[in-house]
């Protein structure tokens, strides 16, 4: 099982480069981060995790500015978004930038995709929430042809475009692998899009039933990515007997000292795991 880590990157926390060689140094495999691009500050949409909503979600840094940042003094690190928001995001830049990424970082980046909770916020975005699904699964389907085709052309009921030429292509072929993240709503997009399945934070004792039901939706044995899992390691041992391909540990976001120590005491739960 491999170790990486899962955080928000805030203007109040650790810098990005920090963080990456901090990551990097500790022996994990990953980094990954959240995205929000704003937060309304009026809101219908209950908080998932309940009560109200940290600031860290108010907070976040773009990702792939500071996934750059990173991977601009590591070397190994896999640098992925947890989860980028395609049903916020257009298709033809995010494309962009998820080649460009994984071109300056020699092909390290995973993407880590997903529809959202907070409805206000991709209503923002011009997003109808009630057909963000169909939405996300277009873009993916768009942004495919962008790094595959050397003239990309897309035509469907959200995205549409001509031929168009679009450089750079990944370093990754045919495209850096695609972590579809979501409940059992988002079995079907892990069938159709997914490298892996990023599963938030579900408890052992839940996860092997949905992992064994999310293979059954996509006809193959899809690996499993669990994010921002407690740095416990009694939790971690739990999972150690799941079929999961690797834990990412949740790292909560603090200016640097308190991170470096936090993210010692993460590497110190599951060095007996390595």
């Amino acid at each position: 099982m491999k170790f990486g880590v899962s955080t928000f990157i805030t203007d109040q926390g650790i810098a990005p480069a920090a963080l990456g060689r901090a990551v990097e140094e500790r022996g994990f495999d990953s980094l990954f981060i959240a995205e929000h691009t704003h937060i309304p500050a009026e809101r219908r949409s209950p908080y998932p995790g309940g009560g109200e909503l940290p600031e860290m979600y108010y907070r976040t840094l773009d990702p792939f500015v500071a996934l750059s940042a990173a991977a601009a003094v590591t070397e190994r690190i896999l640098l992925g978004t947890g989860i980028a928001l395609v049903v916020q995001r257009d298709p033809i830049i995010t494309a962009k930038e998820v080649a460009s990424l994984d071109l300056v970082s020699g092909g390290r980046v995973i993407f880590g995709v997903g529809v959202g909770w907070n409805k206000e916020e991709m209503e923002n975005h011009g997003t109808d929430p009630r057909t963000r699904g169909r939405l996300v699964d277009e873009r993916l389907r768009a942004m495919r042809e962008l790094w595959t085709e050397d003239k990309a052309e897309f035509h469907g009921q959200f995205v549409d475009f001509d031929p168009v030429y679009s450089w750079p292509k990944p370093v990754q072929r045919p495209h850096p692998p695609l972590y579809v993240g979501g409940g059992e709503a988002a079995f079907a997009r892990v069938a159709a899009f997914g490298d892996a399945w990023l599963a938030n934070s579900l408890p052992p004792e839940e996860l092997a039933a949905k992992i064994a039901r999310m293979r059954s939706v996509a006809g193959r044995d899809v690996p499993v990515t669990v994010y921002a899992v407690p740095g416990n390691p009694e939790i971690v041992e739990r999972y150690a007997h799941l079929d999961v391909e690797r834990v990412l540990l949740y790292l909560p976001t603090r200016p640097e000292a308190g991170t470096l120590a936090c993210l010692d005491q993460l590497a110190g739960a599951v060095e007996r795991f390595r």
